[in-house]
């Protein structure tokens, strides 16, 4: 089970959007990253083509990046503070906890 999931409200603890909090758009498990909005927003420069019969213009797309899983930290929905994860089983389930409130997450 995974401690951060696509949906969950997430702050930034490290990096230059540090305090920052968003939601996760995509995580990336084999990379450790996520991908949060309205973080790491970086920007693209990108010729002009031929779609078809369509010209597409020469443009500057902003766009999403993926941020390192170390550098987030997931806010609790209860308390509303940036908390670490627990685990524990509830009636035979695996669920996350808050290790702040002891709520649980899911």
């Amino acid at each position: 089970m995974q401690r951060i999931k696509k949906g969950d409200t997430v702050q930034v603890i490290a990096g230059k959007d540090l305090g920052e909090r968003g939601e996760v758009e995509k995580v990336l498990p084999k990379e450790n990253r996520v991908v949060v909005s309205g973080v790491n927003v970086l920007k693209r420069h990108e010729k002009a083509r031929q779609v078809g019969n369509q010209q597409i213009p020469a443009q500057i797309v902003e766009f999403d990046a993926p941020i390192h899983l170390s550098n987030v930290m997931l806010v609790c929905p209860s308390c509303n503070q940036a908390t670490r994860v627990g685990f524990r089983f509830v009636d035979g389930r695996k669920v996350r906890h808050c290790k702040k409130c002891n709520a649980n997450i899911d």
